[in-house]
């Protein structure tokens, strides 16, 4: 693992892309921890500048980590302790070196995963948890949706990796071995010859994107440079336009790998914070609502409806196309969709102009997630002022010695609680008596609440003949050094 001592990249006057990939200790951003993160900038050419970056980052002693996740990754508690950063040196490190401006910050499934690990970090840190997303040109790309696009719209060129699912028949019940695509990002590098030896370390994700990006670029050259271009939000919101609705193509994950998880939708309605809620044209609405007066249980209305009408992010860089991109290289055949059914359906929709209402305030009277536990996972719960915000980039600069001394007076409930905890794990010695005591209260109750699903998987694990018995006797020793 790379220590980062130095500056990894010097000041290029340049617009750059930065790819990124993290290993965790589980998969809730709001729970679990990064454990290593590994990154390689590049130019718009994606030609390396600088050496790669590859870290570890200590795993703090109020977490147990998912043993099956431990499986995978093979980066044991005691090994981040040894050889890793604080979360504090971590992320003054990522936000001075890595995340620079003028950068494209660019994953796969980062915007869902990593970004997420990413901003309940800064939170934690006392960083500011979103401006390194936009601030001072920089912006995020994320490649799976692009994958997805590109497979089901501009094929050529590029193998694509499938695999053997088993699926119940609706009409018979009888089980059944069928082939389904999928982008899982080892088996894409596998299909194209790439060289992708460590799945699953993060580095070795990180130079087999690069590679997969560089496939795309060289085989479909202007499908990416259009994807890359609608990674801004206001590109996005051009397209998805509720001021004049128009039918567009979608790729997403919630949709079926039968169709290459990309069908045409319609805006419907306004969301919460500016997004938009959209319909799949696949579907005939007079057909589903005859469906739904059939079955009109709560549940079975749910998923008459749900993903068909579904939440679009416009921050999240969906991949989004004008309908005309059909028209060539058979695209409406690629989608198993025609211009005839797209119409008839759209129709149908527009014929219920109560509908989108209805689907409007169900979304708005969703019921809440449950309160976080702590602080910690309050990332959400609203921003902060000026002042506050003032104030976290004192506590965030503030020396360690004088930590011991720092109360600054906060407007925000959430953020007297974060302070405690980011010295505690942090500068452990600049504790007082008192907050000593506060932070081992917190740090047992925490343990004690995710205690029984760890032992509850070692114990899995163990019975396994495939479990690396190194690891799981290291996470015994973690669950038992830490309780």
């Amino acid at each position: 693992m790379r220590h980062p001592t130095s500056t990894v990249c010097y000041n290029i006057p340049m617009k750059t892309f930065f790819f990124y990939d993290l290993e965790t200790s589980g998969l809730s951003p709001k729970d679990d921890r990064i454990m290593q993160f590994a990154g390689q900038r590049t130019d718009e050419n994606l030609n390396p500048l600088g050496e790669p970056v590859n870290l570890l980052v200590k795993l703090a002693d109020d977490t147990l980590p998912s043993p099956g996740a431990i499986m995978v990754t093979k980066i044991t508690p005691q090994q981040t302790r040894q050889d890793g950063l604080t979360e504090a040196e971590f992320t003054n490190y990522v936000e001075d070196e890595l995340f620079i401006p003028d950068t494209t910050i660019i994953g796969y499934n980062s915007v869902r995963f990593d970004d997420e690990f990413m901003r309940y970090t800064f939170w934690r840190n006392f960083h500011d948890p979103y401006k390194w997303q936009w601030q001072d040109g920089r912006s995020r790309w994320d490649l799976l949706d692009v994958v997805r696009l590109v497979r089901a719209l501009r094929p050529e060129g590029i193998n694509w990796p499938t695999q053997t699912k088993q699926v119940t028949d609706k009409e018979t019940g009888e089980q059944k071995t069928v082939e389904v695509a999928t982008n899982r990002l080892e088996l894409l590098t596998k299909a194209n010859g790439i060289e992708h030896t460590h799945a699953h370390d993060a580095l070795a994700d990180v130079f087999a994107l690069i590679e997969v990006a560089k496939l795309i670029k060289t085989k479909q050259p202007k499908m990416y440079d259009y994807l890359y271009r609608m990674r801004d939000k206001k590109e996005v919101a051009q397209l998805v336009n509720l001021e004049h609705k128009q039918p567009f193509v979608y790729a997403c994950g919630r949709y079926p790998a039968q169709t290459n998880k990309t069908t045409v939708a319609f805006p419907l309605t306004s969301s919460s914070n500016g997004n938009v809620l959209v319909y799949d044209l696949r579907y005939n609405l007079d057909d589903l609502l005859k469906q739904e007066q059939e079955n009109p249980t709560a549940e079975e209305a749910k998923s008459t409806f749900y993903p068909i009408v579904k939440e679009l992010k416009l921050s999240r860089c969906p991949a989004v196309a004008p309908l005309g991109v059909l028209e060539n290289a058979d695209g409406w055949q690629k989608l198993n969709l025609t211009k005839e059914q797209i119409e008839q359906n759209l129709k149908s929709l527009l014929n219920h102009p109560d509908f989108a209402e209805r689907m409007r305030s169900e979304h708005e009277n969703r019921p809440d997630f449950p309160p976080p536990a702590d602080p910690e996972g309050a990332l959400y719960n609203g921003f902060l002022n000026d002042k506050d915000a003032f104030t976290c980039n004192l506590v965030r600069n503030a020396k360690p010695s004088e930590l011991a001394d720092l109360h600054p007076e906060f407007t925000d409930e959430r953020l007297p609680e974060l302070l405690l905890h980011y010295k505690a794990k942090n500068f452990p010695k600049s504790l007082a008596e008192d907050e000593q005591t506060k932070w081992e209260a917190y740090r047992t109750a925490r343990l004690n609440r995710q205690a029984p699903d760890f032992l509850k998987q070692l114990e899995a694990l163990s019975q396994s003949e495939s479990a690396d018995d190194f690891l799981l006797e290291e996470l015994s020793l973690w669950y038992q050094s830490l309780l």
